[in-house]
């Protein structure tokens, strides 16, 4: 749970951490989602909402009064109600250098797309899918033999790190629009529906070199070959994208305070069930 520890040590005032529920996991055992483990070892309060659209949520979000919300691969759609509650706005740590891969698992589709460069985007949450201003981005090359476990490791420590730096900065940066018409979706296709091209390339080997498969999603995840290897590619969810999780600050918060130099305010964090956050 990189980005819920980063706030932690950064001194933010996490009032909320808002996650998915208890499910049943190994033998049917209900299991927590590991960002309830992170946040209660923190001494944290947390709330598991089965759906956080409803009213009841809406209203316990509301009482937490956040100054400022931040979202890691929660795994539900925000709605404008609890958009409109923080009044510094909501912001969501996305795995991938949007508008490419906006959607589900970017951080397999990143593989499966053959792209030899991915990254973490920061941007300003609206109505629509991963379509909000972007307030900070970082690059990083995907290893030749790279999968998705690992990336998803890589990631989420960079995305934490840029996490904390954004919201020191945040009243000095001027969000930029994405540029929505470049937009491909997680999956193949663009918000408007149309299909990317189906050639996938996994590799950075030459023609005719053989080029190692890489587990999309880890130990459990299926081995992907290159386009016209012998076998179809099929993707796995990325490690990243689980159910996640949310965490509100109290508005006491909004006070900001120096901390090893840096200004640092309130914020609110999610992460997701197998450690994005």
């Amino acid at each position: 749970m990189p980005s819920l520890r980063a706030l932690h040590v950064a001194g933010h005032d996490v009032a909320l951490v808002v996650t998915q529920p208890d499910r049943p996991g190994h033998r049917l055992r209900l299991t927590p989602p590991p960002v309830k483990v992170a946040a209660e070892e923190l001494g944290l309060e947390v709330f598991q909402p089965e759906r956080v659209r409803a009213p009841e949520s809406v209203s316990r979000l509301a009482a937490s009064a956040p100054e400022l919300v931040v979202v890691v691969a929660y795994g539900q759609i925000i709605p404008r109600s609890v958009l409109e509650i923080p009044p510094r706005g909501v912001l969501n740590l996305h795995a991938s250098l949007l508008p490419r891969h906006r959607g589900a698992a970017p951080i397999a589709h990143a593989i499966l797309g053959g792209d030899a460069v991915t990254g973490v985007t920061i941007m300003q949450m609206d109505e629509l899918l991963d379509h909000g201003p972007i307030l900070a981005v970082r690059e990083t090359a995907i290893g030749p033999h790279e999968d998705a476990a690992v990336l998803a490791e890589r990631l989420a420590a960079m995305g934490a790190d840029l996490l904390v730096e954004t919201i020191a900065r945040l009243d000095e940066i001027e969000p930029v629009e994405q540029d929505h018409a470049a937009d491909v979706a997680a999956g193949g296709r663009t918000s408007q529906g149309a299909a990317r091209p189906a050639a996938v390339r996994l590799g950075r080997a030459g023609a005719g070199a053989a080029v190692r498969p890489r587990r999309c999603g880890g130990g459990r995840g299926p081995w992907l070959l290159p386009a016209g290897g012998g076998a179809a590619a099929r993707t796995a969810a990325d490690p990243a994208s689980g159910a996640g999780g949310a965490a509100c600050l109290n508005s006491a918060a909004a006070t900001s305070r120096s901390t090893g130099g840096r200004s640092t305010t309130t914020s609110s964090t999610s992460a997701t069930r197998r450690g994005w956050c």
